[in-house]
């Protein structure tokens, strides 16, 4: 089996029926937990949670490899290696701009990955 990892499938949001109830309400399906692995195995390095942090709160939506970085006592290509891994877990889109990457979160994909999570109780939310 490869190890490159799977873009993340979003499902549609649009629908009445929520793409990922609840791990307290419903057991998770085996396809569904299929699809969302890869996402919660990139965000649990913690220099890669920190940079969907980064992104994630940007300000206009989107940062610069050349703003991000900076803030990390890592090389490069370290870097680069971490940002290909959050792209390939789908949870961030990339567009080069002349030499710069810039990066910006995929909400749509967070709100699963957070709804997936939730744990009170239906009529609270």
């Amino acid at each position: 089996m490869s190890k490159q990892a799977v873009p993340l499938t979003l499902v549609d949001l649009t629908a009445d029926t929520p793409c990922c109830p609840p791990l307290a309400e419903r057991r998770v399906p085996t396809e569904t937990a299929a699809v969302l692995a890869p996402a919660f195995k990139a965000l649990g390095d913690p220099v890669r949670l920190r940079l969907m942090s980064m992104i994630a709160s940007a300000e206009g939506g989107e940062a610069c490899v050349c703003d991000l970085t900076p803030a990390f006592d890592l090389t490069g290509p370290t870097i680069s290696h971490h940002l290909k891994t959050l792209r390939e877990a789908g949870l961030v889109d990339a567009e080069r701009r002349g030499t710069w990457v810039y990066y910006r979160a995929r909400p749509a994909i967070l709100r699963q990955l957070a709804a997936l999570l939730t744990v009170e109780p239906a009529a609270a939310r």
